[in-house]
């Protein structure tokens, strides 16, 4: 569920999310981390119906995790979305997802380099006007910086 701001999700880890040590499993977080972002386009309008309608396919081109600390079954998160960088020409993106404990500690931090495909050309292609837009609206990072490769 998003909040009124749109940029974060609030969640309590679950059982099939916990790995044999009694930690988050590492794609747990990744899982997270997409539907977090999803939601966020959602919330601004852009449901799956949307993508497909608009020949339009976000893909996940990197995923880079950094744990700070460890999660354990039923504890609170929030889910923050933050845009962590972006290309020149529009068509790269980095969506960076903060796991912050109930204590206000950060558990894990995701960034994800995305770019959006037509579907029909199978390029990489600039966002919708409508859809930039919400994504122009997230917080940035504070490491935000342009993507040049």
């Amino acid at each position: 569920m998003a909040t009124d701001d749109r940029s974060e999700i609030h969640i309590r880890s679950r059982w099939g999310e916990i790995d044999s040590n009694g930690h988050m499993r590492n794609v747990a977080y990744l899982d997270i981390s997409a539907n977090s972002r999803m939601e966020f386009f959602n919330a601004n309008g852009y449901t799956l119906t949307e993508f497909f309608g608009a020949g339009l396919g976000p893909v996940v081109l990197k995923d880079e995790i950094e744990y700070k600390r460890e999660v354990r079954l039923a504890e609170d998160l929030t889910v923050t979305n933050e845009l962590a960088g972006i290309s020149e020409d529009n068509t790269r993106f980095v969506f960076r997802n903060q796991f912050i404990k109930a204590n206000g500690k950060l558990a894990c931090k995701i960034s994800s380099l995305v770019a959006f495909f037509d579907l029909a050309t199978r390029k990489m292609i600039a966002p919708p006007e409508n859809l930039m837009k919400a994504i122009l609206s997230l917080p940035r990072s504070e490491d935000f910086s342009t993507i040049t490769q």
